[in-house]
């Protein structure tokens, strides 16, 4: 009689009390399937307690922290947030060593995942490989000027195809950019399919034949880049180069890709940022290697001084910063990170505050302006990120402004320095060749500000012309300084000539 008066009491306390299901804690791996015929790999790490879940997402860039996770019988739901205004959803169900969750994320909507735990010694990271002795690699003989070019991240992201490719080589042609120098078509991330039995790199669907497109881009009078990562895993989750440097390296020249961005994302699960140098080393050495011209993009967003070795790992380009956004504090913010490395600015090596985001329709044309005006006098690689084959015709304006790029891509190839602050007006000086001045008035408040300036107080005097680059007009003959209002997040660009200077 006990015993069933207390079985009676345990199935009404099951009733009213709430389930929590088996204990998820332990790692998992998360794989997705994708249109383009991969499966992408990610890895969880949760600790429950109770009903409730934490833990982390490792992706390929980084560790995210889970909130407001909950498992309710065999119900799971957490969230993972990227930043304060963008997160991934998950919710789904767990079956015992089984989940099958649905992600959404605001950029790409929702799609199914599915989740396998993973066994106590596995590990979400191959076994280390040994890394080459520190040497000097030669100067490669590329980008004597800043490169220019487009690249698919900004605008398509993982929306980029053979087709897409194709139409944005015939619209560099038609819209006068190739003309006026942007010369390199770069594929970002997501072109990657598997390794073949010999461990050769693949394109996915999306790309059927990668030497025939190479082919049509130069056909075009273009050249074609292309992107990897030292890690075993690029940003998208997508095949890397690890362990398959020389491989890929050949694979590349055969194909006859002609620029590699090469982004730090997974790397940083198997070295440390103190092992970069050697790590990019190894694909630079490979590069040489191919006999091939290939303008070498390093791509680990300004860590470990970067500007101090990338040229010795033969690095033609170097980022100094984190991914740029489409808005003036991001533009602002980047071009700032650059103040104290002009020194290490050269032919053939350049420092990079990331691409382009003009015409991708965030910041007005007046901020777009100050972009390229900013890229242009701090001699920084000049790449597009905008669908250019529906640009408006204030933006091809833009972005082909001759004068404006004819700063960028000066000889002299001397990165410029803000000289001076006067409240939000900064004034930012790049020499030039021909004993030639450019000087920028950027207006770093919102609201329109007057400024009077004598070229004198910046140490430049004997002036024969001055002439504004955006307005394609001189100044008024033999004025010795500027005056006039400069519209918030706006800019004037002047390019000075002194007297004794023959014209570059």
């Amino acid at each position: 009689m006990h015993r069933i008066a207390a079985f009676v009491f345990l199935a009404i306390l099951s009733w009213t009390l709430p389930s929590f299901g088996k204990d998820v804690s332990g790692r998992w791996r998360l794989l997705r399937h994708t249109d383009d015929g991969n499966t992408l790999e990610t890895f969880l790490e949760i600790k429950q307690q109770g009903s409730h879940i934490s833990g982390t997402l490792l992706v390929a860039w980084g560790n995210l922290l889970i909130s407001d996770g909950r498992l309710q019988d065999h119900d799971i739901s957490f969230t993972v947030s990227i930043a304060p205004t963008y997160a991934f959803r998950f919710t789904g169900k767990v079956d015992g060593n089984e989940m099958q969750l649905i992600q959404y994320d605001p950029n790409v909507g929702s799609f199914p995942v599915s989740g396998i735990r993973m066994k106590e010694n596995e590990s979400t990271s191959p076994a280390r490989l040994p890394l080459p002795d520190l040497r000097e690699l030669p100067d490669n003989g590329l980008a004597r000027t800043p490169p220019m070019g487009w690249n698919s991240w900004n605008f398509f992201h993982d929306k980029i195809d053979d087709s897409t490719v194709r139409q944005i080589a015939d619209a560099m042609v038609a819209s006068g950019m190739r003309a006026a120098g942007y010369v390199y078509l770069n594929i970002d991330d997501t072109w990657q399919g598997q390794r073949d039995t010999a461990g050769l790199i693949q394109p996915n669907k999306k790309f059927p034949n990668m030497k025939a497109l190479a082919d049509y881009v130069h056909s075009k009078g273009l050249k074609l880049g292309i992107y990897s990562s030292p890690g075993p895993r690029t940003c998208g989750s997508y095949e890397g180069s690890y362990g398959h440097e020389e491989q890929d390296a050949n694979t590349f020249a055969e194909w006859g890709i002609d620029y590699l961005k090469y982004d730090w994302c997974s790397a940083f699960r198997i070295y440390q940022d103190s092992e970069m140098r050697a790590v990019y080393q190894k694909m630079g050495d490979a590069l040489i290697r191919t006999r091939r011209p290939i303008v070498y993009s390093l791509c680990q967003y300004g860590k470990e001084d970067v500007w101090r070795w990338g040229k010795l790992v033969s690095g033609n380009l170097w980022r100094t910063t984190g991914d740029i956004r489409d808005n003036a504090a991001s533009m602002f913010s980047n071009a700032e990170a650059e103040l104290e490395l002009a020194p290490w600015a050269e032919p053939g090596h350049w420092n990079d505050p990331d691409m382009l985001e003009v015409g991708n329709g965030s910041m007005s044309a007046e901020e777009y302006r100050t972009h390229l005006t900013l890229w242009s006098v701090l001699a920084a690689p000049l790449i597009a990120g905008n669908d250019i084959r529906n640009m408006t015709a204030e933006t091809r304006e833009t972005l082909t402004n001759s004068e404006v790029i004819a700063v960028d891509q000066d000889r002299l190839g001397k990165q410029g320095r803000r000289v001076l602050k006067r409240g939000d007006i900064e004034i930012w000086t790049r020499p030039l060749a021909g004993d030639a001045v450019a000087i920028a008035l950027i207006n770093m408040g919102s609201d329109d500000t007057s400024l009077s300036l004598e070229w004198k107080q910046l140490g430049i005097d004997d002036v024969a012309v001055a002439r504004d680059l955006w307005k394609h007009q001189d100044l008024p003959q033999k004025a010795s300084r500027y005056a006039g209002t400069i519209v918030g997040h706006g800019c004037v660009l002047i390019r000075v000539q002194r007297q004794h200077g023959s014209s570059s």
